[in-house]
């Protein structure tokens, strides 16, 4: 996501920052890089036009010209109307779904991924929320539709509203209506029918069923990869029905993301949620504090700990916390903490979160460093006997070729996995010992419990006090998070790890 834009600002940003001061004019030739940089990512040019000037207005004033660093000055400056824009003038706050059952209207044109988002966003409000979701498909015209969300229904435990052929979309609205207050559903979500272009029938259609249900959100599903076309879609839409918010999908494509910054400022309409992969859990929650932290390759720590959570089972951390505190750490609980990463959406996934990792990730692609090594460090302990993973110091050459055959793979990477992992196995004793990693997990799972360095443990649900929290651990941290290696960076000896040759 936004990863051009992200290239070519840090770019811009990285001059700065090398500069002890800087003169208004140098402010200008860097804001007129970005103001390029914004119109390559495809913002529109009003857009641009009135970032750049918001930016120089206080950019230019005493304040950078007496800051101690100027640089990291100005980048704050860039940041803070970043999010100005992409939060617009207030706080949409939560999805209005308070007066049960809610209807939620789904609508944009065909292709756009709305029938997958609407499943997408009933297992999020099943999952997260604990909402009762009844999904119904209002699509009498794509052959097979109404047949898909019931498929996908049924993959994510969702109820879907029963098919009668023949009926037209109003019909099946107001049964669905009725269905979600006799059957007791807190939400019912109604994906409406789309169109190649926007054409009076859709709009008629959309507009028949918002009247038979009132809903309390009408979200626009906008394809992500169509550029400023997704802006002009989102105001005709507004304009002839009533769009209460959008999600963008397939904002993980190689799109430039531009729609994004212009949907905002141009429409007035809140970004609700961003489609990041085909899985039916990639789906984000659009906060403009962290994507601009995002873009400014500043990393979104907030995302990589609730992810950690979604991941991590309590009891199963906890386990693995008092065997640590005892120094025990073998070959399994390295697998799990590979095993972890991957479901974490990788190396790359993580990358992508942590602050100013995204350099990081092209070393590690120019490296040929990605998923794989993982998946082959993972091979590499599922060739080893029972005994052999509890207890790596059985490892002898002998034992070490039959593995690395096993597994495909060379001694001199199962060496790298073994280095690797008595590297791992003293930072943990000395984590355990201190109380480091007692704490830590505390934080992780809402346990009360402290910071490391004696403060409290910051609100969970505020994304400022985490990503505080998560810089002042990084900094008391003897070698970074456990796993990740010394400073939140890779975990030790994974950087020699199965280079391509």
């Amino acid at each position: 996501m936004f990863e051009n834009l992200s290239d070519r600002l840090s770019g811009v940003f990285d001059k700065l920052t090398k500069q002890g001061a800087l003169s208004d004019d140098d402010v200008k030739t860097a804001l007129r890089e970005v103001r390029v940089a914004l119109l390559e990512a495809d913002v529109s040019l009003p857009v641009a036009r009135d970032f750049v000037k918001a930016v120089q207005d206080k950019a230019t004033g005493q304040a950078v010209t007496k800051s101690i660093t100027p640089g990291q000055q100005v980048i704050k400056i860039v940041h803070d109307e970043l999010r100005h824009v992409l939060t617009g003038d207030e706080d949409p706050g939560a999805l209005k779904i308070d007066n049960p059952p809610a209807p939620i209207l789904m609508v944009g044109l065909q292709g756009s991924g709305k029938t997958t988002t609407t499943a997408k966003l009933a297992k999020r409000l099943k999952e997260r929320e604990g909402k009762r979701v009844l999904m119904a498909s209002l699509d009498v015209n794509r052959p097979a539709a109404m047949e898909q969300l019931q498929i996908l229904g049924a993959q994510i435990g969702v109820d879907t509203l029963p098919i009668v052929k023949g009926e037209d979309p109003v019909a099946i609205a107001k049964r669905a209506k009725t269905q979600a207050s006799l059957g007791g559903y807190d939400v019912y979500m109604l994906d409406t029918a789309g169109r190649l272009h926007i054409d009076a029938e859709l709009i008629a259609q959309a507009a028949a069923v918002r009247d038979a249900v009132n809903p309390r959100e009408t979200l626009l599903v906008v394809d992500g990869l169509t550029g400023q076309d997704a802006v002009n879609v989102a105001q005709e839409f507004d304009d002839k029905i009533g769009v209460t918010g959008v999600v963008l999908t397939r904002m993980d494509g190689d799109g430039r993301g531009g729609a994004a910054l212009s949907m905002r400022a141009i429409t007035g309409k809140p970004i609700r949620f961003v489609g990041v992969g085909e899985k039916l859990d990639a789906i984000e929650t659009f906060e403009p504090d962290r994507i601009a932290g995002r873009i400014l390759g500043m990393g979104d720590i907030v995302a990589l700990v609730e992810k950690a959570q979604e991941t991590i089972e309590a009891e199963q951390a906890e386990r693995m916390m008092k065997r640590f505190q005892k120094g025990r750490f073998n070959m399994n609980d390295l697998k799990m903490q590979l095993e972890q990463m991957l479901k974490m959406g990788g190396m790359e996934g993580m990358m992508g979160m942590m602050p100013g990792a995204a350099k990081m990730g092209k070393q590690m692609a120019a490296a040929g460093m990605d998923d794989s090594i993982l998946k082959r460090q993972i091979a590499l302990i599922n060739s080893m006997t029972k005994k052999e993973r509890a207890n790596p110091d059985l490892l002898a050459a002998s034992r070490k070729k039959r593995i690395a055959k096993g597994a495909g793979l060379e001694v001199s990477d199962l060496n790298k996995l073994v280095k690797q992992h008595r590297q791992m196995a003293d930072m943990m004793k000395k984590m355990g010992k201190g109380g480091m990693l007692k704490q830590a997990m505390k934080g992780m799972f809402g346990k009360g419990g402290g910071m490391p360095g004696g403060g409290a443990m910051p609100d969970m649900n505020d994304p400022k006090a985490m990503e505080e929290a998560a810089k002042a651990l990084g900094a008391k941290m003897p070698g970074g998070l456990p796993g990740l290696g010394g400073g939140m960076g890779l975990p030790p000896g994974l950087s020699g790890f199965g280079k391509k040759k």
